[in-house]
């Protein structure tokens, strides 16, 4: 009897042992993508998910919540539990723009998120309809600063970065432009093409297909350097417009009050993740620079361009839409 109770016993324990295991391996991680699936946030997360899964030892998912420029998804995971089970993929946008942008908040970036770790930099690059004369950006100011009318340039959006980034383009150059509010980047670069409004600055990732397609014409970029990708496209500051470099970076962040612990197995999974050759060659033929960082280097980063943009919506008195 002992012997068949003992027998039974274990074979309990091994069941358990086999049912924890399932459920260790069933465990999932949300990856909050505060953008519609197919654009350049969506496709960093995806290929960076895939490989995070296998770092972790765990499924990492994609979840996207899209609006209000990547707002909702903040809140969504501003509100979520603090555990390392969801995390936020974003843009500078909702942890660095809204604040100054927006009135009021669901969420305060400062309090509410801990950052992770950086993922990528995108540098912002200027496109015209390949029909338009303009050879390079400080042509385009001058054929502005002669036409009879400002020349229109769209955005994806009021307080987007391709907003600020015109706004600081216009301000360095003196370019006589009239900025055109899109509802996101696919219909401001569709009516470039169409020649409805002259340019646009838009994330490499967005926009490089059409470049290289020949459906756009590159004709400056907002960076310290040029891109890989974009050899012979002159950073704005060749052409004598200075001052006029924009990231639109995308970073990950947790609820804040998850555990340092949490954080720094994240923090190391990202950055192996990062560092995998297969990942990080999928991700500078997007046109992104992978760019691992600590939490600390993602937080002052955090901080610095709240500060610069910030003090721009403020100088300009941008407000939401």
């Amino acid at each position: 009897m002992k012997a068949f109770l003992r027998t039974s016993l274990l074979a309990v324990a091994a069941s358990l042992a086999l049912i924890g295991g399932a459920q260790a391996q069933n465990n999932v991680t949300r990856m909050v993508v505060a953008f519609p699936p197919g654009g350049p946030v969506d496709l960093v997360g995806r290929i960076l998910a895939q490989q995070l899964s296998e770092e972790l030892g765990e499924r990492v998912i994609v979840e996207n919540r899209a609006g209000a420029n990547g707002n909702i998804g903040a809140d969504t995971v501003a509100r979520g539990p603090a555990d390392g089970t969801v995390m936020l993929l974003t843009s500078v946008g909702a942890v660095a723009v809204s604040p100054a942008l927006y009135e009021t908040l669901p969420y305060d970036p400062a309090k509410d998120f801990a950052p992770v770790s950086l993922v990528v930099n995108n540098a912002e690059l200027f496109v015209v309809n390949p029909s338009n004369p303009a050879t390079d950006a400080k042509d385009f100011v001058a054929r502005s600063k002669t036409a009879k009318q400002a020349v229109a340039i769209g955005s994806s959006g009021v307080g987007s970065i391709p907003h600020l980034t015109m706004e600081l383009f216009a301000a360095s150059s003196g370019a006589n432009v009239l900025h055109v509010p899109y509802k996101g980047a696919a219909p401001v670069i569709n009516d470039v093409m169409g020649n409805q409004v002259a340019g646009f600055f838009g994330d490499v990732p967005g926009v490089i297909n059409f470049v290289k397609g020949g459906k756009l014409k590159a004709i400056g970029i907002a960076s310290p350097k040029r891109h890989p990708l974009l050899p012979d496209v002159k950073t704005l500051g060749e052409l004598g417009i200075k001052d006029v470099e924009s990231n639109n970076w995308y970073g990950i962040v947790v609820p804040a009050k998850t555990p340092k612990a949490t954080i720094d197995k994240l923090n190391a999974a990202v950055r192996k993740s990062l560092g995998n050759e297969a990942v990080r060659s999928k991700l500078i033929a997007l046109g992104t620079e992978p760019a691992p960082s600590t939490p600390d280097e993602l937080g002052k980063l955090m901080a610095s361009d709240t500060a610069k943009w910030g003090g721009l919506i403020k100088a300009k008195n941008i407000k939401a839409e």
